[in-house]
């Protein structure tokens, strides 16, 4: 029998709760039976044609992450959520700062280095994509592509995936783009549901929303939907949070974390991806997450090095301090980037310490005798030793 959603009088959380009781203890929701493609002059074929051609323009992006191992872990990932599915799902890895993932009609998924930096392991990870595959299965992505077409805002829809003028589309897509609420709750019920049949902990999806609100509140950007995409077309509250924690409750208990596996895939591209956090900008909610982040991993000499950057960046009254701190705890754990004694350097140079300076660029192009900023720092170094 097909379920029904009906929001009366209440709170939308005791309306969330009263539905997924039912729905968990009654229905048990079951992987639908896979799409079949459809027929090219039908509107929904037409939409599948566009998102077929995007899929080719984001295959040749440089902004693809072109790296086997990875690629091949993450399609396993989804391919355990997927279940029947998992021959239509091909995942893209895009690097770019921000934090998403979203799903095609057609059953292209994008997922976003920003969002792979800030999950700490697969069920965290899983969280996400069994949302986005849950919405996919239940072809919300059709219904809310047919509403941004009819709304002249499908081109604007397209630039995500493609990426150029990313930023300048967030708002139309944010109105444009939405799921309803019904749509967002049916997706966070069935995609705790996929992670739970894949054996992972679903209590972590709670984290990953919670998460994400620390960095947003830490923001002077009153709109998170400006440095998140997940936002524009997800938004997240507490009051969601909460839901999520009480949908994990009714589920079998524990479940599998696979951190240490989530560590040594991703850890080749650890560095390049906080390279991009600190060009974002946002320099609250970096370290935020990066204050987190280096809690959680505290032997990880890479997160201490990037906050001390952005404590350097960002220049406050006291960020000189916080940042030397930050480098020499990464350096006493060793293993810490090259960048981090040019980052001493320049901070030392700034208060004018020419002896601590010099020896920390003396160190970086030990390190890095090839760095694109290397004659630069050379520079630097000529300077602190006259």
């Amino acid at each position: 029998m097909k379920r029904r959603y009906f929001l009366r009088s209440g709170s939308a959380l005791t309306a969330s709760l009263l539905l997924t009781r039912s729905a968990f203890a009654n229905t048990p929701w079951k992987i639908p039976e896979r799409m079949s493609k459809p027929d090219i002059t039908s509107d929904e074929g037409g939409l599948w044609a566009m998102m077929d051609r995007e899929e080719t323009r984001l295959r040749r992006s440089p902004f693809a992450l072109r790296d086997a191992a990875l690629q091949a872990y993450i399609q396993d990932i989804a391919c355990k959520l997927a279940g029947n599915h998992c021959a239509d799902v091909r995942v893209h890895l895009v690097r770019n700062r921000y934090f998403n993932a979203n799903m095609a009609p057609n059953g292209m998924m994008q997922v976003w280095s920003g969002l792979m930096l800030r999950v700490e392991n697969e069920a965290q990870f899983s969280a996400i994509l069994g949302h986005e595959l849950a919405h996919y299965m239940e072809r919300h992505t059709v219904n809310r592509l047919r509403d941004a077409k009819s709304k002249a805002a499908f081109g604007q829809f397209l630039s995500i995936f493609g990426l150029p003028g990313l930023i300048g589309a967030l708002s139309v897509v944010a109105s444009s783009f939405s799921f309803s609420r019904d749509q967002e709750r049916q997706a966070d019920e069935f995609g705790l549901t996929l992670m739970s049949q894949a054996g992972y902990d679903p209590a972590e999806a709670a984290k990953v929303w919670a998460n994400l609100i620390e960095e947003s509140n830490a923001s002077t950007e009153r709109d998170p939907s400006k440095n998140s995409m997940l936002f524009a077309t997800h938004p997240a509250s507490v009051e969601r949070k909460d839901t999520l924690i009480q949908l994990a409750n009714q589920l079998p208990a524990g479940g599998q974390l696979n951190e240490q596996e989530w560590r040594k895939q991703t850890k080749p591209f650890l560095h390049g991806w906080l390279e991009d956090e600190i060009k974002r900008g946002c320099h609250e909610e970096s370290v935020v997450l990066l204050s987190r982040l280096s809690a959680r991993f505290p032997t990880e000499a890479e997160y201490l090095w990037a906050r001390g950057d952005i404590f350097r960046l960002r220049n406050l009254p006291g960020d000189a301090d916080k940042a030397i701190a930050d480098f020499q705890a990464a350096i006493t754990i060793g293993r810490e980037p090259a960048e981090t004694h040019r980052g001493l350097g320049i901070v030392f140079r700034g208060q004018n310490q020419q002896k601590l300076a010099s020896a920390s660029f003396s160190r970086y192009l030990e390190l890095a005798p090839d760095a694109s900023d290397a004659l630069m720092v050379r520079n630097y170094l000529e300077e602190s030793n006259s």
